[in-house]
């Protein structure tokens, strides 16, 4: 493993160093500056999501576990970045091979120019830039997994994961639903409406992380009380990084900037606040006690809730989709709990449930006055929409499902194991794994770097 790992990265970045085919020729008529600048903040703004989700779940685990987990999200930025440049992005959104795929056209950025748009995705900006946002959501996506396997993974493991899941898993899910002539998308044939990744992102890394937990099995402790959360405010400062990255997440998906990006922002936001008090109201009522803890899981579910519904619904239908989102969210924890799987930062509760009811809330209130190209809902006069949504919920199940379990079983062989010894998870993944401490002198008793010394 030590070998094979280091070598595919170096044979990805060989794909990168490929020459091009695009020349500095200046900008082509089409591209416009205003969506060029908004397009650039929105690339960012999403990328900074995948350094918060990292607070939020370094907040959320054991504090032996602090780094272990905050690797997990940062290392997925330079996998998949790599990933994406060489092969991912080619097989995401290049040329359609029966609705499931791409080929291989624009391996190694080949022909993905930096001074002309790609027309069938993005007419206003460079190719490039189009490829560069859509990185950010295959940077986050695996990451999200990592927060069901937290404190037991080995991380040669989770790299090998990650990199298997982002080009068998991610890849034909991101296809099917965006690319043109995808499966399950607007040009295709299923004809659903996701605007920013409810399938692609939220479905896929909640089922996949599913999966993971009950492959994976529960972390070992003796007390229940060992796995509470080591340090909220971190968990609240990652949720306020990713509730900013969301309006890049959400309105940059309109890829120009005008009112459906508007649009996007607005319900995104109001969805995120109605469910973050939502959650609030309800641990206030059951337990006489708002959370922290519950608020954060709050946002989140409506933010996730809202994201494949964010360019074709109202403010109105926003809330009621982050509140709805907020109360099965919370309940799913319950099922958790009482089925007794360690889905260990409730990947699937959140992400995973969230996501399937935006898409189906995106089949009730969708409707053509926000968004032109998109399509009415339910309620709207058209409930074949809805059927539609209900279709790419089932494929992306199924495939997120299929593949992961496939993928874990490879990483497996490839590398010995997905579980950490019962002596690592003791001591801490920390100092077992990266032969460091997040608070030198706590848990495990050594002193950051002691490992080197």
């Amino acid at each position: 493993m030590k070998l094979c790992f280091p070598r595919l990265m170096l044979v990805m970045a060989a794909l990168l160093m490929l020459p091009g085919a695009a020349s500095a020729q200046g900008f082509a008529k089409p591209i416009s500056a205003g969506d060029v600048s908004w397009m650039l903040i929105a690339t960012a703004l999403v990328f900074l999501m995948t350094p918060g989700l990292a607070f939020f779940y370094a907040g959320m685990v054991r504090g032996k576990n602090v780094l272990s987990v905050s690797m997990q999200s940062f290392v997925a930025a330079g996998i998949v970045s790599v990933l994406w440049g060489a092969l991912g992005y080619s097989l995401a959104f290049g040329p359609d091979h029966g609705g499931v795929i791409g080929d291989l056209t624009w391996a190694g950025l080949r022909g993905v120019s930096m001074y002309t748009p790609n027309t069938d995705y993005a007419p206003t900006i460079p190719h490039m830039l189009f490829m560069m946002f859509q990185m950010t959501f295959a940077i986050i996506t695996p990451a999200l997994i990592s927060g069901a396997v937290v404190e037991r993974m080995k991380f040669s493991s989770y790299c090998v994961f990650i990199t298997l899941w982002s080009l068998l898993v991610y890849a034909p899910i991101a296809h099917m639903i965006w690319a043109k002539h995808g499966l399950l998308g607007m040009t295709g044939p299923i004809k659903a409406l996701d605007f920013a990744g409810g399938c692609a992102v939220e479905i896929a890394s909640g089922v996949s992380a599913l999966v993971m937990a009950l492959l994976i099995g529960k972390r070992r402790s003796n007390h229940p009380e060992e796995l509470r959360p080591h340090n909220l405010p971190m968990t609240l400062i990652g949720t306020a990084i990713l509730w900013f990255g969301w309006f890049g997440f959400n309105a940059g998906s309109a890829l120009s900037a005008g009112p459906l990006a508007l649009s996007a922002l607005v319900a995104t936001h109001f969805a995120g606040a109605a469910a973050a008090l939502a959650w609030m109201a309800i641990e206030w009522f059951l337990y006489r006690k708002p959370s922290a803890l519950g608020f954060a899981s709050g946002a989140v579910a409506g933010m996730v809730a809202i994201t494949p519904a964010a360019g074709f619904v109202r403010p109105g239908p926003a809330i009621v989709i982050g509140l709805v989102a907020a109360v099965i969210s919370f309940y799913m924890i319950k099922v958790k709990s009482r089925l007794g799987y360690d889905d260990s930062l409730d990947v699937f509760a959140v992400h995973g449930c969230a996501g399937m009811w935006g898409m189906v809330a995106t089949g009730l209130f969708a409707t053509r006055a926000v968004n032109a190209n998109g399509g009415d809902g339910l309620f709207n006069g058209n409930p074949a929409q809805l059927a539609h949504q209900l279709t790419a919920i089932a494929v992306a199940v199924v495939v997120a499902s299929a593949g992961t379990f496939v993928v874990a079983k490879l990483t497996s062989l490839i590398t010995g194991g997905l579980r950490a010894s019962v002596d690592d998870e003791e001591s801490g993944l920390d100092v077992t794994e990266h032969g460091e401490t997040g608070y030198p002198g706590e848990a495990s008793g050594i002193p950051a770097f002691a490992a080197f010394d």
